[in-house]
């Protein structure tokens, strides 16, 4: 257990230090930090360290394990309707626990908290029994992509333009560090039952759909409830004039994650244990290591989330803010993309997904492929959201041709890549997103003088759309690497051994256990 904490922390370092020290070299060129500002960053890097490692831990011995197996559990019953059931309320109850979700519940001051939380938690249970359909009856992931975007895309002419950001933000922050892991382990454990060749490409997209149904309802809410509009309220700098100030900063809020962070986790536990009497699936050792998975999860979580607000947003906001009126303004684009770069690898949720896919696919997806392409697809989608910022361009310039695009790769890519790609850009618009590189933005459109609400918002969404190319890409040029490698090999076995050497054809710069074998 030592060795797998040192592993994780070690991870947690590997991913939170690129971001760390691009903070400190700003601050000691061209955007100097106040003091108060830069120790409360520090503070708050140490914690998201501590903090991932703990969670990633945790869910590796709580979350996974529970979901496959109550994944694996509802088929065998062979009662569609209890499953089906079943799904509904896990997803409601789930999406109501993500902490992200009450960040945004809480931005959004025209529509009660509560409102807006069972909308988007309806529709996340809503997609979730759709997205257990497809893998029970060998549905296409992109033809329920297909489908369900046109009418993503057809409701929200009738929303109000306010809405717009606001629905497409809440698909990628309700798929967060609690939401994840357990509906990963969820379609895993539901597509193993299957036992046929295609259950492993229907793993994943389980995630994918589920973070269309809140933009669907939150579009309806917009047209229906009739709300003012959707203002959005925050507060992110601190005033500290010395360092117990800082402390106290930082000991005022644990509280309230404390609390935050039990309500979120405590409706997953009841289900555990409600699940484990019924079926008696863990017992003795393997229940007491649940337990502290559990517990890890739930610590690791409150670190996370105390570091990330209060130490990385307001380091976040006053960068944009200062840059943006600074001489240096030019850079506001390429250190947006820098930031995007570095800020999906401390999503809590990324490290799950990528160590998922490398296990499904047996090492031929491997995490550092996955990091890569998420790298540079959030990278891009940062730079185009600071676009956004600088000049004003609809939303919808990007998300229709983005969509678009990535819809129609999906007939042309591997099933199991179209499935990731989905799964990843929920993935990828996590808490760093929000609380980094959302403020980011905010602080420089505020400092520019122009509209929070249509030009700076709707980032979160940019971040869940370029996954979608890069993994796809990636997947596209492996097919066709595998094609090549079959292509020689067929050539070489019709050839006598004594007049060609087989191995001598075979690619040297295509190892095999990285070529995808696809359907």
């Amino acid at each position: 257990m030592l060795k797998s904490l040192r592993h994780k922390l070690a991870e947690s370092m590997t991913a939170v230090l690129p971001i760390t020290l691009i903070v400190l070299v700003l601050s000691f060129t061209i955007v100097p930090l106040p003091v108060d500002i830069m120790l409360t960053f520090l503070i708050g890097a140490v914690m998201l360290v501590m903090g991932m490692s703990l969670f990633s831990a945790g869910v590796d011995m709580s979350m996974t394990p529970m979901g496959e197996a109550i994944g694996s559990e509802m088929t065998k019953t062979r009662r569609i309707w209890l499953i089906l059931c079943v799904c509904f309320l896990i997803g409601t109850i789930i999406t109501i626990a993500e902490p992200d979700l009450q960040v945004l519940a809480e931005q959004v001051s025209a529509i009660p908290n509560m409102v807006l939380i069972f909308t988007i938690a309806v529709g996340v249970g809503a997609f979730l029994i759709i997205a257990v359909l497809r893998i029970l009856f060998h549905i296409p992931l992109k033809y329920m992509l297909l489908g369900f975007y046109l009418l993503v895309f057809v409701v929200s002419i009738f929303a109000p333009n306010d809405f717009v950001p606001l629905a497409f933000d809440s698909g990628g922050v309700t798929t967060g560090p609690i939401t994840v892991p357990f509906i990963l382990a969820l379609g895993i454990g539901i597509a193993t039952i299957r036992g046929d060749r295609g259950g492993q490409d229907d793993s994943f997209g389980l995630v994918a759909l589920c973070s269309i149904g809140p933009i669907l309802m939150v579009l309806l809410l917009g047209i229906f409830y009739k709300p003012s509009g959707a203002d959005y309220s925050s507060s992110y700098l601190v005033n500290a004039v010395d360092t117990r100030e800082i402390a106290a900063s930082f000991l005022h809020e644990f509280p309230d994650y404390i609390l935050e962070v039990a309500s979120s986790v405590f409706p997953i536990v009841l289900v555990f244990l409600v699940f484990n009497l019924i079926t008696r699936r863990f017992r003795n050792l393997r229940l007491i290591r649940m337990t502290a998975g559990f517990t890890y999860s739930y610590v690791g979580l409150v670190l996370f989330l105390t570091g990330a607000n209060v130490g990385f947003m307001p380091a976040g906001s006053y960068i944009g803010a200062a840059l943006a009126e600074s001489v240096f303004r030019f850079l506001l684009v390429p250190l947006a993309m820098l930031i995007g770069y570095f800020v999906v690898i401390a999503e809590p949720s990324v490290q799950v997904l990528n160590k998922q896919v490398e296990e499904i696919t047996n090492g031929a997806v491997t995490q550092r492929a996955m990091k890569l392409s998420l790298s540079i697809g959030v990278a891009i989608s940062a730079g185009l959201g600071m676009i956004r910022v600088v000049t004003g361009i609809n939303i919808y310039w990007f998300l229709i041709p983005g969509y678009a695009i990535a819809i129609a790769l999906s007939f042309f890519v591997p099933r199991l890549f179209t499935g990731i790609a989905f799964d990843s850009g929920g993935v990828a618009s996590g808490t760093m997103t929000a609380t980094f590189l959302l403020p980011f933005t905010m602080g420089a459109c505020e400092a520019l003088g122009n509209n929070i609400l249509t030009d700076a918002f709707g980032v979160v969404a940019m971040v869940a759309m370029t996954p979608l190319l890069t993994i796809q890409i990636l997947g596209f040029f492996s097919r066709r690497k595998a094609d090549r490698l079959t292509a020689v090999r067929m050539a070489a076995e019709t050839l006598p051994d004594d007049i060609l050497d087989y191995e001598a054809l075979l690619p040297q710069t295509i190892p095999s256990e990285e070529v995808i074998i696809h359907g």
